[in-house]
């Protein structure tokens, strides 16, 4: 069961509910799920309870109790266990983690860049003006696009763009003109100290250092940001992007492609058992940030806040890094399922890493 499968039984579980007559609440678009945080346990966790609460009119508690028996005994769960203030633990049947990798894989390759997007019909257009200033322009802009793709109606606009914003980020908004009674300033980060020198960075550095500090943060620019080393949070975003391209060039040259499965078994020896206990040991953490990836787009759509998807690719690709020497044969290894399924996760990360990246209009390159 993948995450958005998941997410489906969850809500399926509240319409059940609903049609009971147990809650009266209107059901919502999406239920999120997440890995446990502090105090969870479990593969996945929602805090859906605690979201229909006050519309049923009943605690959060004795909301998630209603969740829990009709999640008890679904296919593909194993069991369901209540924490905190309402907050319900879902662990999933035998195969447990590695039935939740292969069926996530497979997900995010079918839907490639897109992984994570939602479309939802209908809605009142959202407008967004930004003040007229770099940052809040290049911000309004990535915004924009968030919303978009969690199916928002947008329409941006700014009170004025300079040329050379549009010259060296490729900054765009769908107009202009001044605040008014009907359209106030909405977009205002903290202001850029020394433009000059941010434009300086061109374009990808430029929008990675604008979008990166939360809005209420200075941005800090420099020449760090044009760093082609790992101590470059960006840099090390689009070097596992690249790594994950040359995987596939590679694997392409050995005859075989990437396809969702079991990664391999720890104990093998030489350097076919140090590639598969490298895969193994990154495996977890990787997994987990990539099912945490349609959450974070949703949030840094809702709270307006870009930084969120420019920390969470750094932590996709700090994750997958140790993974990417063991996923080709290595000695005299000859290709085999667990190197397809390898390819499979390497592919996966490097869809997540490159669709996050359009999100923020920074280039994802194949070679670096």
């Amino acid at each position: 069961m993948t995450p958005v499968e998941l997410s489906r039984t969850v809500l399926h579980a509240v319409r059940r509910a609903v049609d009971a007559g147990e809650l009266s609440v209107a059901v919502p678009e999406r239920a999120v799920v997440t890995p446990p945080g502090p105090g969870g346990c479990g593969d996945y966790a929602s805090n859906i309870a605690l979201q229909l609460a006050r519309p049923a009119g009943q605690t959060p508690e004795r909301v998630a109790e209603v969740l829990r028996r009709r999640l008890v005994g679904v296919g593909g769960i194993a069991d369901v266990v209540l924490t905190g203030p309402g907050f319900i633990n879902i662990s999933l049947d035998e195969g447990g983690g590695g039935a939740v990798g292969v069926g996530l894989v497979a997900e995010v390759l079918r839907a490639g860049g897109r992984y994570g997007h939602a479309e939802r019909a209908g809605g009142a257009v959202v407008r967004l003006h930004c003040a007229r200033e770099v940052r809040a322009v290049v911000v309004g802009e990535v915004v924009g696009r968030l919303l978009r793709a969690q199916g928002v109606t947008v329409r941006t606009s700014a009170e004025g763009v300079e040329p050379r914003w549009t010259d060296v980020l490729g900054v765009r908004v769908d107009g202009g003109g001044s605040a008014s009674a009907e359209v106030s300033v909405n977009v205002r980060p903290v202001p850029v100290a020394d433009p000059d020198s941010l434009l300086a960075l061109g374009r990808d550095a430029g929008r990675w250092a604008l979008l990166r500090p939360a809005g209420h943060d200075r941005v800090r620019g420099g020449a760090e940001g044009l760093v082609q080393r790992e101590v470059n949070p960006l840099f090390r975003v689009r070097y596992v992007h690249a790594r994950t391209r040359a995987l596939a060039r590679n694997a392409a040259d050995l005859g075989f492609a990437a396809e969702p499965g079991a990664l391999g078994e720890a104990g093998a020896l030489g350097e076919a058992g140090a590639g598969a206990e490298r895969v193994l040991l990154a495996a977890p953490a990787t997994l987990a940030a990539l099912g945490d990836h349609p959450r974070v787009l949703a949030a840094a759509a809702e709270h307006r806040a870009p930084d969120r998807l420019a920390r969470h690719l750094v932590a996709v690709a700090d994750a997958a890094l140790p993974l990417l020497p063991g996923v080709l044969p290595r000695g005299g290894e000859k290709p085999s399922a667990a190197h397809r399924a390898r390819l499979a996760l390497a592919e996966a990360v490097g869809a997540v890493l490159a669709g996050g990246l359009s999100l923020l209009g920074i280039d994802a390159p194949d070679h670096i």
